[in-house]
């Protein structure tokens, strides 16, 4: 076996390395995994992070013909561009009624002899989810269509938890998010979505699924909310985003506005109070929401009432490459509805994934995770973005602050002896000067950018950067609009004896270390400011006469 073939032999691959291999997509390998008894077993893994021997992968798509041509899948998919263009989702809505209801359709006889050829090897349910998953993937869909990526659909489903009576999505879009939770017993399925098309391939996809018990009906949820009396155990949305004529002016006085009245510019909390009225007593609803939400100026009031009122449970910052429009990292936002005041939460669990792989399917780590009251997220800002409280809890206040306050001591120290002692002098220095551009031609001077430096013995590097940067100097090198500019061949440099230029060079050394100590200073007392102010605040620091000699709290 030569070294190529060993180097085949020991790799691994996942199942989107196999899909791109058979140009395939990643549900059409899932599907030769449930339906081939002898496809191989992974190597190392188990689910998403399964990893297969590449060799076996290779010897197996060879016995099966796999990849040698155009799939099935690839013939159909090229069928559907060439019929619809880029109505594509019209597209998948015929395919999904062709599938569901047995129907011919407006698809084309090339068209559905292809779609017969996949059917043979896969389900219904399994052929659209494929054609799904290539449109999410294909290039130039800019993500403008309401479909939530499997990624999302995974992370939202494992925070979720179980389920139980009905569920609710305003703006299903295809439905991926909803159907997350069907298939159980006592749970229906209830959804609404402005695009006509779009709502008509949810509901061929319920049909395939076996989600009988699923109604979804179209319209604008803001607008002209389709289901007035619904009260929901659990709401999903992603919300819709980037939209500013979502109706604000007209629905001002609208009864959901129970947090406050959004901006033209926050349409996500417009929609987070949508699912809110929609949550029964006891209820819950998990909203998938741009991470900028968490901060920005507009939404600080809205945020603020859903902190103080306990609604807000939890946010999670998702890793970027979660939605189909961008890779920006996106938040979950938990809320609750409490059967009674006295049940509302009194904090807010943070938790900060942003760093985590988003194929991933590991619980948060204990430090990425906190807790944080109500009262400590009720500042200025309301700033809801996980990693800040996540960093914030897990910085060791006390030691952070005994270092910084030992730099400030120790830079105040060091002051008292820098400023050069100094003894009245004439008023003028008299005598002749001299350009550093005449020192340069001569070969006694190198000048770097706005440096200068002596290459003789007969100059002192710091007498001549001191007089460069005199008053004097500064000022001729002033254009007259008043900007300053660095001329240092202008710069004019007293002549002096060597020992006179020690001298001089000294006190200079001396100023410009008093001037980067006065720097440090304002650094880390700035630091050491912040950090006993935030700690005192949020208790993670005691004032020294409520605290024992060792600084541990005193126990009543």
């Amino acid at each position: 076996m030569d070294a190529d073939s060993a180097d085949r032999a020991g790799s691994l691959v996942t199942s989107a390395e196999i899909a791109k291999l058979a140009n395939v997509t990643r549900a059409a390998v899932s599907n030769w995994r449930k339906r081939y008894a002898d496809f191989p077993a992974p190597a190392s893994g188990v689910g998403r992070t399964a990893r297969f021997a590449l060799a076996d992968v290779e010897a197996w798509l060879s016995r099966q013909g796999k990849g040698d041509g155009p799939s099935p899948e690839v013939l159909l998919w090229q069928a559907l561009r060439a019929q619809y263009g880029d109505d594509l989702v019209r597209a998948l809505a015929d395919v999904a009624e062709v599938l569901a209801t047995g129907a011919i359709g407006d698809l084309e006889p090339e068209t559905r002899a292809q779609l017969l050829v996949l059917c043979q090897e896969s389900s219904p349910a399994e052929v659209i989810d494929s054609l799904i998953e290539r449109f999410l993937a294909s290039p130039g869909r800019a993500g403008s269509e309401p479909m939530s990526t499997p990624r999302l659909v995974a992370a939202v489903r494992r925070f979720a938890g179980p389920a139980t009576g009905t569920v609710f999505d305003p703006a299903c879009g295809i439905g991926s998010l909803l159907f997350a939770f069907g298939g159980a017993d006592g749970i229906s399925l209830a959804g609404q979505e402005l695009d006509s098309a779009v709502a008509r391939l949810a509901s061929f996809r319920a049909s395939l699924s076996g989600e009988s018990d699923c109604v979804i009906r179209i319209g604008d949820s803001l607008r002209d909310d389709q289901w007035p009396e619904l009260r929901a155990e659990l709401v999903v949305c992603e919300t819709p985003v980037n939209i500013s004529d979502w109706g604000r002016d007209e629905l001002l006085l609208d009864r959901r506005w129970e947090f406050g009245a959004p901006t033209k510019a926050e349409v996500e909390l417009a929609w987070l109070q949508h699912c809110y009225a929609h949550v029964a007593p006891g209820g819950r609803a998990i909203l998938v929401m741009p991470a900028s939400v968490a901060y920005r100026k507009a939404g600080r009031r809205i945020r603020a009432e859903l902190v103080r009122r306990g609604v807000l449970t939890q946010v999670v910052a998702l890793p970027g490459g979660m939605v189909a429009s961008h890779q920006q990292p996106v938040h979950l936002w938990f809320l609750a509805r409490p059967v009674a005041a006295d049940l509302l939460g009194s904090c807010v669990r943070m938790v900060d994934l942003v760093d985590h792989d988003p194929d991933s399917t590991a619980e948060p780590t204990q430090a990425s995770v906190v807790d944080v009251s109500l009262v400590d997220l009720l500042d200025e800002e309301v700033d809801l973005t996980p990693a800040r409280h996540v960093v914030a809890a897990r910085t060791d206040h006390l030691a952070e602050y005994e270092a910084a306050r030992e730099a400030v001591i120790t830079r105040i120290a060091e002051l008292h002896g820098l400023l050069p002692t100094v003894v009245a002098g004439p008023g003028s220095l008299d005598g002749a000067v001299i350009r550093i551009a005449d020192l340069a031609r001569a070969g006694l001077v190198d000048i770097s950018g706005d440096t200068v430096a002596a290459t003789s013995d007969r100059l002192d590097t710091d007498f001549l950067t001191g007089f460069v940067r005199s008053p004097a100097n500064t000022k001729r090198a002033t254009s007259g609009s008043g900007t300053f500019r660095v001329d240092v061949r202008g710069a004019r440099i007293p002549q002096m004896s060597g020992a006179d230029q020690r001298a001089y060079g000294a006190a200079f050394r001396s100023i410009d270390e008093f001037e980067r100590s006065v720097a440090e200073l304002a650094k880390w007392g700035q630091r050491a400011a912040e950090l006993a102010r935030g700690g005192l605040t949020r208790g993670s620091l005691l004032p020294h006469s409520r605290g024992s000699d060792d600084g541990r709290q005193e126990r009543a």
